[in-house]
């Protein structure tokens, strides 16, 4: 049954959007996106008329490593979030590790080149990952939902 069907044939009892429990991580990707769009259109307005085209790389750059890794983390726990809590785990670590090995080589590649602007990469990275995650958080602290204690 999806969360849009509000009625059960089986069942006298409605089922309400506010029951999925996946509503929060939803709600938390959905606010982290347009969070990290909404601050890479500014970073790049910023730092492509502060230092050009290579600011706009760094930007680019730092948007994907930044927010695309955390959104990338809320997105793996959506994916496992009707599966058990080791293989839920099991993916968020094992995701973990392979950004963790993909930013080395991403970093080890463009050390050298000078296409990009370190200091626009560097900032957009550390803002992007706070944004982003505020706003993850900030989606799943009001997101409402029904609670059984």
């Amino acid at each position: 049954m999806s969360a849009e069907n509000t009625e059960n044939t089986d069942s006298p009892f409605e089922i309400s959007e506010f029951d999925d429990h996946r509503r929060p991580l939803q709600r938390a990707l959905k606010f982290g996106s347009i969070a990290l769009i909404v601050f890479t259109l500014i970073s790049l307005a910023i730092w492509g008329a502060t230092r050009g085209v290579p600011g706009v790389w760094g930007v680019v750059i730092g948007a994907a490593v930044g927010g695309g890794f955390v959104l990338l983390t809320a997105l793996s726990v959506l994916f496992t979030a009707n599966s058990n809590v080791t293989t839920t785990g099991a993916v968020v670590l094992g995701g973990w590790l392979l950004k963790i090995v993909i930013l080395i080589i991403v970093l080890a590649v463009i050390k050298d080149m000078t296409f990009y602007d370190n200091t626009a990469l560097f900032v957009t990275v550390v803002i992007a990952l706070v944004v982003v995650l505020l706003t993850e958080v900030w989606g799943v602290v009001t997101s409402r939902v029904t609670y059984v204690g």
